[in-house]
């Protein structure tokens, strides 16, 4: 079995699929491993360290015409899923809700295609869980980010002249991101407090020294079966709308998380909310590439309204490639001890992991998470 990877081109990635660690295991368990040059140059990892120990270096048109697997971070384009051979596999971030228009082609190339965004939050996948692993990253970068934008010092200072209060920093959201960016920040020495809507992270933001904001909803029934958090209803909105509206105004940072699978990042920080904040004030929306949590965000800009700065970054991940090339590497390996057995691939949809990973094979659709729900 050949397994490939090529050379990222989508704008801002600088990520690589398998790092040479990862290479290596594949290759004493049987498999071939081929990569285009200069693939893991952007991460830190030289070819090189892929040919010491033993990946093949080849060209791109190659790789994706030869592959049996072929495993990228973001999903190829359309003319080069074209230029894959019936009945090879792609692996990647796929985000096949958002893409309906890339899971048809895949259905009539008949490619099997599996989603990295795809794997099942369960405790048996926590070592293949891609989206934790970089939502982590993001949100360790957005308090550095926050921490750089900001005009004031973040931890108390004592100095001859005088005492300089804590920064206060809000994160809404306590998600694998949220969680992160609460401990950098509690790190960096602010006075942290975080918002979800679901009570049971309470227990989590507190362990980390934060405060936890706590709004009294009227749906009890706060959280998906996949551990996000649920759309709330009209009345709960505004509920959360006010107690949010008294916390952002007085934050020096406010750091935003919430998304919802395969839907619009919810809107949490309102026009009135920026306006009623202090000049000097930084909001870092890690869900901008979503369309933001902030009424002001503006994909991959720093929007400044009345003194306030509201960044949307993107790719944050990408921002630390090389830790994130390795992470992302060993959930790739993780899956792929599931699926392969013996050099062989076997598509076991008995097993949740598999069934929900998979998207499409033999030209049809797999994962329960978009296929048509029988009536």
């Amino acid at each position: 079995m050949i397994i490939a990877s090529i050379k990222e081109t989508a704008h801002l990635e600088t990520r690589v699929t398998l790092s040479p660690e990862s290479c290596n295991s594949l290759i004493k368990k049987g498999m071939q491993v081929w990569i285009e040059s200069g693939a893991g140059t952007a991460s830190g990892f030289l070819d090189s360290s892929y040919q010491e120990v033993g990946v093949k270096i080849k060209p791109r048109v190659e790789i994706i015409a030869e592959a049996d697997l072929l495993v990228t971070v973001q999903t190829p384009e359309h003319n080069e899923l074209k230029s894959m051979k019936e009945g090879a596999c792609l692996l990647c971030f796929l985000w096949a809700l958002q893409h309906p228009e890339t899971v048809t082609l895949l259905q009539e190339l008949k490619l099997t295609s599996f989603g990295m965004d795809a794997i099942p939050r369960i405790s048996r996948a926590q070592n293949m869980d891609a989206l934790s692993s970089m939502s982590s990253i993001a949100g360790y970068k957005a308090a550095l980010i926050a921490a750089n934008e900001l005009d004031k010092y973040l931890p108390m200072m004592m100095t001859a002249a005088g005492t300089i209060r804590p920064s206060k920093v809000l994160v809404l959201g306590a998600g694998v991101a949220g969680l992160q960016a609460i401990a950098t920040s509690k790190r960096l020495g602010a006075v942290v407090e975080a918002f979800d809507i679901r009570p049971a992270v309470k227990e989590q933001v507190e362990s980390l020294g934060a405060k936890f904001v706590e709004v009294p909803l009227d749906d009890s029934e706060t959280e998906t079966k996949g551990g996000y958090a649920k759309e709330l209803t009209k009345d709960d909105k505004e509920k959360q709308r006010q107690v949010i509206h008294e916390h952002v105004k007085k934050s020096d940072v406010v750091i935003t998380t919430a998304l919802i699978p395969g839907r619009p990042a919810p809107l949490l920080i309102t026009e009135a909310m920026v306006h009623d904040m202090k000049a000097g004030s930084v909001i870092v929306d890690i869900a901008a590439e979503n369309g933001g949590n902030c009424a002001f965000t503006k994909a991959g800009e720093t929007h400044i309204v009345d003194g306030v700065k509201v960044i949307g970054p993107l790719n944050l991940a990408s921002q630390l490639a090389h830790h994130a090339s390795l992470l992302y590497s060993k959930n790739i390996l993780a899956f792929l001890d599931l699926l392969i057995s013996d050099s062989d691939m076997k598509l076991n949809f008995e097993d949740e992991i598999i069934l929900h990973t998979t998207i499409t094979h033999q030209g049809a659709l797999i994962s329960p998470l978009i296929k048509p729900k029988e009536n």
